[in-house]
Parts: C-alpha cells; structure tokens; sequence
C-alpha cells in the first residue's frame, strides 16, 4: 500500500482531531499565525510559538500542492527537493508531492550553497521548496538552477526570484488528486550524511515507506493516544521514519525546534508526550541538569511518558543506567538503521532487553541480518565481520551511480560499512565503522570500545577515538575528550583513567576540545581527522 493511502484513511477515521503540533520556545508568540497570513494579530508575549493542524487541514494542505505541481507539469518520477527547517508546512509539502506521483527529495538544512546546488543537479530535481532561512543561500546559485526549474517559498516576503508559496496553493483544489500509485513506484530520495565528502543520492520505493511504518509501531506499540515528540530533523530518515509509527496509528505528534533541556522537559509536559526519541547528546544535557540542580523533575507532569529511546549512533551502557536512575519506569529502546534501509529499525534491541543495553539488537520486523567476511561469507560468532541487512526497506540504488551501488548491493543485501559482533544470545554489537577502524602496528583496533569506556569517567560530557598517522605503527589513537562544564583534568588524569584498558587499546594521545556532530548526533569523524590528523599534538589542560 503506498504510504498517502494511510494519509487518506486518518482522515477518514480522525478528521477533526489535532495530528501535528510545531512549537519553537526560542521565539515568543507575539502573533497568531495561520496558512494563509502572516500578521501580528493578537499579541501574547508570555507564550511560545505554538501551531497546530487537524488530519483534515494537513491532507487538504497536501492535496492543494499536490495539485499545484500537476498544474505546472509535473508528473510521475519528476522531483521536489524540500529545504526547510522543522515546521507544520514540511509533511504536508512532503505528502503533496508524493500523491503526485513525484519523488520527494529532502535536503539537509546545513547544507552550503555549493551543496545545495550539487544535490539539486545530482537529483535532477524540478522543484526547490526552500523556507526563510535559506534565502541567502538559494539566492547565491538562483540563476545557475533556476532554469527549467521551479522556485516555492515557504514564508513571509517572498524573494523576488521565487514564488509565494501559500498564495500560489491558497487557490488550488483541495481534492485528491487521481494520481494511481504502487508499491513499486519510486517516492523518495534521501541523501547519506556525506560526512565522507558530496553526499550520495538514495532512492527508495513507496515500499520502503510503508514497511518503515510497520517497523516503527511494531518495535514501540504506539497506539491512537500516543504523543510522538519529534526533535530532530524531518529531512533524514531516522526523524520521519519514527514518526511514522504514529502516523500508522493516527496519532498525534509534537515538531519541537530546541534541544535545552528544560524546552524538551516543558514540551512533554505541556503537550502529554508519551514517546521521545533523543540523541545521546541531549540526554546527556538532560541528566546533566538533573545532576547539577539546573532543572527539577517535581516542575514537570512527566507521569505519561512510557518510551526513551536513542538512535543514530552507539549509545553507552553508563548512560541508560543514569537514565533509568532519574526515570526508573521508563522502557528504554535502541535501533540501528541506515538512510540506505530507509533509517532504523532494521536491528532493533527491544525494550524486553534493557538487561543487553549496549546491543543494537536483533533483526528488526521484517528484517534479516548476517555477519560477513571481506568474501561476504557468515563469519563465527563472536567474531568481527560486516554487518549486512536485508528486506523490504533496502534501498533500490544510489541514483546515477551504478558503481558505488554495485559496492553496497549483493543479491538483495546491503553492505553497512559498520564492523559487528554477535554475542552468545544472537544479539549483534557494534565495534566501529569499517573505515573508522584503526591499524596499528598490525593490530585491529575499535575506536567505539575505547569511547564507551572512556564515557564511564564522570567527567567527560563526549569523546571521539581517531586514528592518526604514525612512522612506526601506520596510525596511533587519538582520544578527543570533551569535559562536563566546570570539570578539569589533564592528560596525565585521563591516561590514569586508561589504565583499565588493555595496553594496545590506550589512546596514544589525549586532545582536549569539543567533539562536532551532525543534525543526527554522529561524529563527524572526517572533521576531527582532518583538523587533527597531520598536526603536531600538544595536549594541555581544559578548563571549561
């Protein structure tokens, strides 16, 4: 079934009920905005920003654009790049072009102009639908793709080189358009995080789709009273894919534009959340202001909320077991996935599993998995192969790049690129990224053991283990270590620390500096080896 017939079926069923709540606690509401104006109307400057729609209103919303884009020609397997931060206008623009038959291709909001405009040529995309916050950007590269395509702008004072969104759809039809769609129909193309250079386009089937939506309420039960609060960025996968489990349900879910610990804490109290997914560095912030004082539990009506759970990267042991101090009831969940199978889900701990806390799991719903050799033979468990997925969500290919395709794709199996063991109970872990790997001296070593570990020092908020080069040994480990505000410790104190490790998993040097991370909170590895890699390193004291 493609995934807008889910669409028109909460329509039917729960029409009139609220489906998405958008809230930005950095501005103060100081208008009532609606769809069709943007005027100061009724001044509250004690709220924050808060909108919201109804199943109807973001159906009609879908429709109107759907029809829009068919009125200006396009049609079945053209594409419609979205390029906008979080808000109420995103899904329905996103549905609106794949009941047109469309493909929808979301950009990555941090994208420079040079990479807006590769991403745009690489996908041969027909339409930008951009927001405010990229003007300037799109503005920089407006007459290098602006011919033969198509310019929407979502938001007040429209940029004279693109046309107003809301009033070119104020007048179209809110009617369904008769466009017949299959599984087998192309809908979307999301790009990898490109932390390696360009990214690469990755084309998915409405198949994915709807099996990401099964995946989703299958691992986490959401039922119609559920409450999703949806933090991160709806361009990538891991964000929509479990909002889609709501969705599944019809029901209703939270856009929260912040990430302090107090705005997710207010947003889950005042809007009734039931199930927050967070990345590990805002639940990091969240214990922290527990631990300092900076935030008390007793303020909030948190009773509700059933589900943590934390995707996009290796999640520490020790950081679960603080959770679970402060939030004794919660069920806690993780899932591994990749924009490649159509973000997580396709291994999946469960949250009858907290005792494997560390895991990424099993073979998520309708997934398989194997662990493989560079000959891509099943390794013994409890050895160190490639993780390999397969199932309804794998990707069809890296679009206009047969080659890099033919790298990942093995009869209907997709090679991850992440290192993996199984233990005795069939529960796979994470050791690292293939290409993260340190050689040193001849020996394999996994930069992820050496970061959980070094995580449990009470005074380290994040750290981040690369290679560098060495003459003798090919590459040594570098530890990036950033402390908790008002912490101070020097390398003789870390490398005291690292005294439990066995020796050749010792970091060879210490650097005391902040750890960048993607909108998905992964490393941004290449980042730290570029800035690090080649340098003389000097490490001295951190005082944050």
């Amino acid at each position: 079934m493609p995934i807008t017939e889910i669409l028109e079926r909460n329509c039917k069923l729960y029409g009139e009920e609220i489906c998405l709540v958008e809230i930005n606690p950095e501005i103060k509401e100081t208008r009532r905005v609606t769809w069709k104006e943007y005027e100061l109307t009724e001044p509250n400057p004690t709220s924050y920003y808060r909108r919201e729609i109804t199943w109807n209103v973001f159906n009609e919303k879908a429709n109107r654009f759907a029809n829009l884009l068919l009125s200006r020609g396009i049609k079945k397997n053209d594409k419609v790049a979205i390029l906008l931060m979080n808000c109420l206008e995103w899904l329905p623009i996103y549905f609106g072009i794949l009941k047109t038959g469309a493909i929808a291709v979301p950009l990555n909001f941090r994208y420079a102009s040079d990479e807006i405009k590769y991403c745009v040529e690489l996908a041969e995309v027909d339409v930008l639908v951009f927001g405010p916050e990229f003007i300037g950007r799109v503005e920089e590269i407006a007459d290098d793709i602006s011919t033969n395509r198509l310019l929407f702008y979502v938001g007040p004072n429209c940029p004279t080189f693109a046309e107003d969104y809301i009033e070119q759809t104020a007048n179209c039809s809110s009617t369904s358009p008769a466009i017949r769609l299959t599984d087998d129909d192309y809908a979307a193309i999301y790009f990898s995080s490109g932390t390696t250079g360009f990214p690469k386009a990755i084309l998915h089937k409405h198949q994915s789709l709807t099996h990401s939506c099964k995946v989703e309420q299958n691992h986490h039960h959401q039922t119609h009273d559920d409450v999703f609060l949806c933090i991160p960025p709806l361009y990538h996968t891991g964000a929509k894919m479990h909002w889609f489990g709501s969705f599944l349900e019809g029901a209703k879910s939270v856009l929260l534009k912040g990430t302090r610990p107090e705005v997710i804490l207010d947003a889950v109290s005042k809007e009734h959340c039931t199930i927050v997914w967070l990345l590990v560095p805002w639940a990091q912030d969240i214990l922290d202001a527990i631990d300092s004082g900076e935030v008390n539990l007793a303020d909030y009506e948190l009773s509700q909320w059933r589900l943590m759970h934390i995707g996009a990267q290796p999640v520490p042991p020790s950081l679960i077991a603080r959770w679970k101090q402060h939030f004794p009831n919660h069920q806690y969940d993780t899932n591994y996935g990749l924009s490649e199978s159509i973000g997580p889900g396709c291994v999946h701990l469960g949250v009858e599993n907290e005792h494997k806390v560390g895991a990424i799991g099993k073979a998520g719903y309708g997934w398989e998995v194997k662990i493989i050799d560079e000959n891509g033979n099943t390794v013994k468990q409890g050895e160190v192969g490639e993780l390999a997925v397969k199932g309804p969500g794998v990707m069809t290919c890296y679009y206009r790049d047969p080659k890099a395709t033919a790298e990942v794709l093995h009869d209907g199996w997709l090679y991850t690129g992440d290192m993996a063991q199984e233990d005795e109970d069939g529960f796979i872990y994470l050791v690292d990224r293939k290409k993260d790997v340190v050689i040193s001296g001849g020996e394999n070593i996994y930069p992820v053991q050496i970061e959980d570990f070094l995580r449990s020092n009470n005074q380290i908020k994040d750290v981040a283990v690369i290679g560098i080069p060495d003459k003798r040994l090919g590459e040594i480990t570098a530890a990036i270590i950033e402390l908790k505000p008002g912490e101070t410790a020097t390398e003789d104190d870390i490398n005291t620390f690292c005294k439990a490790l066995p020796r050749y998993k010792r970091p060879r040097k210490i650097i005391f500096a902040d750890i960048p991370r993607n909108p998905t909170g992964k490393i941004e590895k290449p980042k730290l080896r570029k800035m690090y890699g080649g340098d003389k390193l000097v490490a001295s004291q951190y005082h944050s």
